[in-house]
Formats: C-alpha cells, sequence, structure tokens
C-alpha cells in the first residue's frame, strides 16, 4: 500500500494513545527498551532469552540500518486497549494477588510465564518487572498493526504472545497480542475486514485460534511441531491450514512446506492484512521448539513469507513470538538485514519484489558458525 493510499482512521470505541501519529521520517519498527525483562536474574529460570528484544536492536544498529531516531517506541497498552479483547475478570486476576496472611502471592502470573519463584515476590515488583513490559510489547503490536496498513509493512520486535485468548494466559503469554492488533484494525482502519494469520513458532497458536474459531474474517495458517506443548484439539478447528511437523524436522522438508501452503493460503483467501508470527524457536537445538532448522532456514522462511505478500500487494505485520537461545536475537537481526537488502522492507521496498529464489546474502555471523548443538 502506498503513501498515497493511507487508509483512514475510524472512531474507535475508546480513546487510545496507540494509534498516534507516526513521523514519516521513522521506520514502521516498533520497539522499547520497556521490553526486557529484568528481575533480580529470575528470569533467567525460564529458557526464554528475556533480553532478547535489545539484542536485536543492538545488532541492528551496529549494521546501520537503524538509530534510535528512526525507530517507532513502543507504547504500553492501557487497561482499556486491552479490555477490547480481555474479560475484565481475567486482567483482574492478573493485577490482584492472592493474599494469605502478609504475604501476597502472584500465583496467575508465575504459572503464566513459568517462572515460580515469582510466587514468593511482592506483588508489586511482578507488575512492574514482568507484566508491564509484557503490556509494552502488546501496545508495539497493536500499533505495528496500523503501521502495517500504513506503509505496507511493520516489524514489532517484540510480541507474538500466540498461546493467550482472552480469558486465559499460558506458555509465557500474559496478553493476547494478535487478536488485538486485529480487533483494533477491524474496529478502526477502513477497508480492513479480513485477516490472515500465519503462524510460524514451533509451537501451536492456541491463543488466537480460540479467539478468532467462530470468526470467519479470519484465516489461521499454522506450522507447528505437532508433539509439543500445546497440543489444544479444541483451538485446532480454528485452523484453515494445518501443517503438523515431527521431531527433527530439516531445512529442506521445513521450507518447502512453508512455501507451499503460505502460497495455498494467500491465493485461497486474500486478506486485507498478514499477521506473520516469526517464532525462533524453530532453530536446532532450541530446548522446546524440537525441530531441526538451520539460521540460514529461518532467515529464508521469513524472506518466502514477505515476499509473498509483497508481490500481492498486502501489508503484512511480523512479530518476534518464541525463541529459546541465546544466538536466537542475532539470526533475527540478520533475517531483517536480509529482507533490507531483498527490497522486501524499507523505504525503496516495492510490490511485486520478484520470484522467492533469489539468492540469499547473510552476514559472517550466520553464514560461518557452526550448526546448532542442543543445549
Amino acid at each position: 500500500m502506498s503513501k498515497k493510499e493511507v487508509p483512514r482512521v475510524k472512531k474507535g470505541s475508546h480513546q487510545t494513545e496507540l494509534y498516534a501519529e507516526v513521523p514519516s521520517t521513522c521506520l514502521p519498527i516498533v520497539y522499547s527498551p520497556e521490553y526486557n525483562i529484568t528481575f533480580m536474574g529470575l528470569e533467567k529460570l525460564h529458557p526464554f532469552d528475556a533480553g532478547k528484544w535489545g539484542k536485536v536492536i543492538h545488532f541492528l544498529k551496529e549494521e546501520q540500518f537503524i538509530t534510535d531516531e528512526v525507530i517507532v517506541l513502543a507504547r504500553e497498552a492501557s487497561e482499556a486497549d486491552l479490555l477490547v479483547v480481555h474479560t475484565a475478570r481475567y486482567l483482574n486476576r492478573l493485577k490482584n494477588a492472592i493474599l494469605e496472611g502478609s504475604r501476597e502471592w502472584s500465583l496467575v502470573v508465575a504459572t503464566i510465564t513459568e517462572i515460580p519463584p515469582l510466587l514468593f515476590l511482592p506483588n508489586f515488583l511482578v507488575q512492574r518487572n514482568v507484566l508491564k513490559p509484557l503490556r509494552t510489547q502488546t501496545g508495539g503490536t497493536i500499533m505495528a498493526g496500523k503501521l502495517a496498513m500504513d506503509r505496507g509493512w511493520a516489524i514489532n520486535v517484540g510480541g507474538g504472545f500466540h498461546h493467550c485468548s482472552s480469558d486465559k494466559g499460558g506458555g509465557f503469554c500474559a496478553y493476547a497480542d494478535i487478536t488485538l492488533a486485529i480487533k483494533f484494525l477491524f474496529e478502526r482502519v477502513e477497508g480492513v475486514a479480513r485477516a490472515t494469520i500465519i503462524d510460524l513458532d514451533a509451537h501451536q497458536g492456541n491463543g488466537h485460534e480460540r479467539d478468532f474459531l467462530e470468526d470467519r474474517r479470519i484465516y489461521i495458517m499454522d506450522v507447528y511441531n505437532r508433539h509439543i506443548y500445546p497440543g489444544d484439539g479444541y483451538a485446532k478447528r480454528a485452523i484453515k491450514r494445518k501443517v503438523e511437523l515431527d521431531w527433527g524436522t530439516e531445512d529442506m522438508e521445513y521450507l518447502q512446506k512453508v512455501e507451499l501452503h503460505s502460497e495455498g493460503a494467500l491465493n485461497e483467501v486474500k486478506p486485507d492484512i498478514i499477521i506473520y508470527n516469526a517464532g525462533t524457536d524453530i532453530l536446532d537445538g532450541d530446548p522446546l521448539g524440537g525441530l531441526a532448522i538451520s539460521p540460514q532456514g529461518i532467515v529464508k522462511r521469513d524472506e518466502i513469507i514477505f515476499r509473498a505478500a509483497r508481490r500481492r500487494g498486502i501489508p503484512i505485520l511480523m512479530v518476534t513470538s518464541g525463541g529459546y537461545q541465546k544466538k536466537t536475537a542475532r539470526i533475527i537481526a540478520d533475517s531483517i538485514l536480509n529482507l533490507h537488502r531483498q527490497g522486501l522492507i524499507g523505504e525503496e521496498a516495492v510490490e511485486g519484489a520478484g520470484p522467492s529464489n533469489v539468492p540469499l546474502m547473510m552476514s559472517k555471523s550466520v553464514s560461518s558458525g557452526p550448526t546448532v548443538s542442543a543445549i
């Protein structure tokens, strides 16, 4: 979508800061230092690299692709923003500690984040150091949705909390940012009536699937390891194109299936926007993903999806989702740099950017590195 064809914003049901105008000098890359979770080292008890988002930005700055001046600063989603999807009961469960004697127990948050010691910390610290970063990433995804419609593409360097639905969190996902971004677009941006979710995280995206189970405006393609969490059979009914993978699936089989099914999905229904959940927990050696995709394979996967979107002139929003190795941040940065080299993102990005067999350009940090071994 060209800048001359920016869609009109409709009046929403509540006041929000997330759809504020963004200077044209900014790239549609959304991030905030508030994304990163630091909690006296307790974040290290979960395999998730809770600082990976800042590392991605650091690598992109090192390569002189971005500066602070061109990044769109993410804003925290307010309670009114979250209530567009979430029930008040669920949000209250996140906010309210369980009182026992003089102690406050953050049971719900400890369960969702899978960091049991959070149960024993003061609730106000859990709210500030865990939930606020997740709300800021959620705000970033909602902001990136509008930016994608304005600019043709957008990347939230965080987000992708695809296990959270309107009334239940899990798997380190406390807020349903994908559902929220789509609902905001439907309610506030004219011309957005259909959306396709392409979920390529190693895990099934059961949160948005439960939210959109009966919604014919949403087409969901989900490619995941069939043997791992969450195994949500009820949510699978929402998937229009389901691709279940086995342990240790490697590049050739994986990329063939991604290209075949993404092309099939977009040929079957042309949406007004694509939400691309680009989890990197498919990386060989990931302790939770169970697949065996190389760094080069991840970069190529992202290129396939962006090229399919650009060829059809469909706006695309990418979120980074899962990825549990220290190398993940470098791979995400390399993928973004490759998308720019291929002309698929950036001010010069144009629709119909050519066939998907353009040679892959990789930085030395990925192309010459050893194969990732299991942790």
